[in-house]
């Protein structure tokens, strides 16, 4: 396989698919679909990791806050879901591509049936060039939106989960920030990015922090925990701005942007 031929997972958040009113950001949705369209064209498998299902859905039933009770978030998701998918299928088909919409609750990735199945449906769409589209399934899974330690994390861990089932060559977590810096750089204007990371230790986790932006729940240790558990499995793992995602052929062609973190070789 060539180089630049590669399976990639990208991870996109609630931040960067939607604006600072909560609505779908049009712009970053069209040019994400196309830049995707593109690297597949170039030959990679591309898998996609998407947030934004329950802030798309309370904007879309016009409900004046994010919803903060269960029943509310879960018909939230519901309708995010729906209309999520719908810009999906239209940006993309732009650009002849077919997606696919794959729905994960944390037991589908911890019974080794379900398991094998998921590899097996990956596997069957990747071969004939559907990009897959795949987020938590917030509408029924309601152990995620609560719990304070969520498993996927706002879509993180989910992205490297999804990362090693399909047996990824890299994963990309496009963040509202330019990677992983020595300290919180919306509070230190002097915050040094830290562009090469080799192995994710106690005090690399020091560095992280806690919460993340305002519209999305997965702050920088979630990101670290999902970075973990790729490069523990070998996967390269990439945190950079997803503000402009034409920034993902920087990725693809191997230059540097925002911060790698060396998946370890066994």
């Amino acid at each position: 396989m060539n180089p630049k031929q590669r399976r990639i997972v990208i991870k996109v958040g609630t931040s960067t698919l939607t604006n600072e009113l909560g609505k779908s950001n049009l712009r970053t949705i069209e040019k994400l679909a196309m830049t995707l369209s593109d690297i597949q064209n170039m030959g990679n498998e591309v898998i996609l990791v998407s947030s934004g299902a329950i802030a798309v859905g309370a904007n879309k039933m016009r409900l004046k806050e994010k919803p903060t009770n269960m029943r509310m978030k879960q018909a939230a998701a519901a309708v995010g879901q729906c209309e999520n998918m719908f810009l999906y299928d239209k940006f993309f088909g732009y650009y002849d591509k077919t997606v696919a919409q794959i729905l994960l609750n944390a037991e589908d990735i911890t019974q080794e049936e379900k398991k094998e199945n998921l590899t097996n449906t990956f596997d069957a769409l990747l071969e004939h060039s559907i990009i897959p589209i795949v987020n938590e399934n917030d509408s029924v899974s309601y152990t995620e939106i609560e719990s304070e330690e969520k498993l996927f994390g706002d879509n993180d861990m989910l992205s490297a989960v999804v990362a090693v089932l399909c047996r990824a060559d890299l994963l990309v977590i496009l963040s509202d920030i330019d990677g992983f810096f020595d300290r919180d750089p919306r509070l230190y204007p002097d915050a040094k990015l830290i562009e090469y990371i080799e192995q994710i230790d106690e005090k690399i986790y020091k560095l992280a922090g806690g919460a993340g932006s305002r519209r999305g729940t997965g702050g920088m240790r979630t990101k670290l925990q999902a970075a973990s558990l790729a490069t523990a499995q070998g996967i390269d793992t990439i945190i950079t701005n997803g503000k402009d995602p034409s920034i993902l052929y920087q990725v693809v062609e191997g230059k540097k942007t925002g911060t790698r973190f060396a998946g370890a070789r066994h």
